[in-house]
């Protein structure tokens, strides 16, 4: 399960990568490539919570309140560009940075 999380959100990393450099280049990103990015990282999310419920004495915390911060700062961004059609860049950065970060505690806590 948390193999395929970690395939999961590697994806959703590709295509988060391909929708920053549209805004950072003031071109707007595909609606798929953003709802999908949104999509499988909420389902790499949703197996790595289930991990945790299965095996409640060890599971990777940080990771998982990492990703939460990441989605709602997800969610923050898509909800201002659809009302706004702003591009708030600085959130997408720290959006950004805190994925990598519960990225790669993920990456420790499976394979150290």
């Amino acid at each position: 399960m948390l193999y395929l999380s970690i395939i999961l959100f590697a994806l959703a990393a590709m295509l988060g990568l391909a929708i920053l450099v549209n805004w950072l280049s003031n071109k707007n990103a595909a609606k798929g490539v953003i709802y999908s990015h949104g999509a499988i990282a909420a389902i790499a999310l949703v197996l790595v919570i289930l991990y945790a419920v299965e095996n409640p004495e060890s599971f990777p915390k940080a990771a998982i309140i990492l990703f939460v911060l990441a989605a709602i700062g997800g969610f923050y961004m898509f909800f201002y560009n659809l009302k706004t059609k702003l591009r708030p860049t600085r959130i997408a950065l720290l959006h950004a940075l805190l994925a990598i970060a519960g990225f790669v505690l993920l990456l420790v806590f499976s394979f150290a």
